[in-house]
């Protein structure tokens, strides 16, 4: 399976020819790649200590806003359904926000189009259940709301701008199959000046996200290999792009875009930051949690900050793939994950959900927002039809064991 590149990636799997490096690393964390400064040490992360990786120095958050404090645009890398990175995430917020920043906090999971919900809502003009239908949440990003609850709900208390940061699919499928050189003149001022599509060492980071035995890597073609690589430049370059663009002209220097964003865009600054990098003049930085007990490459991140191993997905989710809009039935089950409540309830490969508590599910986003209904332990009535004939499945909402993930 894929570990931790950005869940999108999933979504580039029709595509364009690349000689993938062999010999990807069991432990992205270790390789050998990004800063010539830092990549020949290793560090010990520690449990909530944030560690600038520059010289191995362990840091509390006051003293890791001073070293930001000429920073324009900070990447913190995430795991999407890890609770404790997005805590990372808000806690470095609140200290910049306390040390008299003026945080802008940039999204991965809205694109750029402009979105008068993130207004609205730091605005303090939606309740959580307007935000979730006018953001379209659920349709735009398919991870339970409640991992980034916290952070939203300080955003509005603080009044801080959210900026979505992504290029809309139909952008990412352009590129995937056809290149940067298809986009029109307006698309193409979306991302930096020059586009890197050639870097070694990215390609390398890139790969090193399969594992070695992953079946679906080893069947894909080289010519999709390189579509999963184009949209992953995409992805980079138009987050990175954009989250400098997010900042006001004239320049206000208290302002500092904290983007929010899968750990596989920031990791080594091959990715978003490096994009960035080739049109931009302010300084750029990275933090990333990482779980411990872990000995990292010193040049992972500019900063690291330890957290500690949990269960995931942090919070419920029910353990299948759907079909989508390539089938005529959109609920369609084609997975079912091992370990998973769908599993143990006994949702089948073929099954199409029809409802969850009386609550239609006619595809993942319907299913997606309804999920998040609940809690680990919750029970749920999930109604099927298989081979032409309803049935109702009793399901409790269960995390799967840790060797079965």
């Amino acid at each position: 399976m894929l570990r931790r590149l950005s869940c999108a990636l999933l979504a580039g799997l029709l595509a364009g020819a690349l000689a993938w490096p062999a010999g990807a690393a069991n432990d992205v964390e270790q390789l050998q790649l990004g800063d010539p400064a830092r990549r020949e040490r290793s560090i010990d992360v520690v449990l909530d200590g944030v560690t600038d990786t520059s010289s191995g120095e362990l840091i509390d958050t006051v003293e890791l806003t001073r070293r930001l404090k000429d920073v324009r645009v900070l990447f913190i890398g995430e795991e999407h359904t890890n609770g404790e990175f997005h805590r990372v995430q808000l806690r470095v917020i609140e200290a910049l926000h306390a040390a008299g920043r003026k945080p802008i906090i940039g999204l991965e999971m809205f694109p750029w189009d402009p979105q008068p919900a993130l207004e609205r809502w730091s605005r303090g003009e939606l309740d959580e259940a307007r935000f979730l239908d006018e953001s379209r949440w659920y349709e735009v990003w398919s991870h339970h709301y409640g991992h980034y609850r916290d952070i939203f709900r300080y955003a509005r208390d603080q009044r801080l701008r959210l900026v979505g940061l992504n290029a809309p699919r139909e952008v990412v499928r352009t590129v995937r199959s056809k290149g940067f050189e298809a986009l029109s003149p307006e698309l193409r001022n979306r991302f930096p000046p020059t586009v890197d599509v050639s870097n070694a060492e990215h390609r390398t980071l890139v790969r090193a996200y399969f594992d070695d035995d992953d079946p679906l890597h080893s069947k894909m073609s080289d010519a999709a290999l390189e579509g999963i690589y184009r949209a992953q430049v995409t992805w980079d370059a138009a987050m990175g792009w954009q989250a400098g663009q997010a900042l006001t002209t004239p320049v206000d220097p208290r302002e500092i875009v904290v983007v929010l964003i899968g750990a596989g865009h920031v990791a080594y600054d091959l990715g978003a930051a490096r994009q960035l990098a080739s049109g931009f003049k302010g300084r750029i930085a990275s933090l990333i949690p990482v779980t411990v007990p872990k000995r990292i490459n010193a040049a992972y991140a500019q900063f690291v900050w330890g957290v500690p191993a949990t269960a995931q997905p942090t919070l419920p989710v029910l353990g299948v793939s759907l079909m989508g809009r390539l089938g005529q039935q959109p609920s369609a089950v084609i997975q079912v994950d091992a370990g998973s409540s769908a599993e143990a309830a006994g949702v089948r490969v073929g099954d199409v959900l029809r409802s969850l508590d009386g609550t239609v599910v006619d595809g993942t986003a319907a299913l997606q927002r309804k999920v998040g209904d609940y809690d680990w332990g919750d029970a749920a009535r999930l109604e099927i039809e298989r081979a032409g004939v309803r049935m109702t499945l009793p399901l409790v909402f269960r995390r799967a064991p840790q060797d079965s993930r």
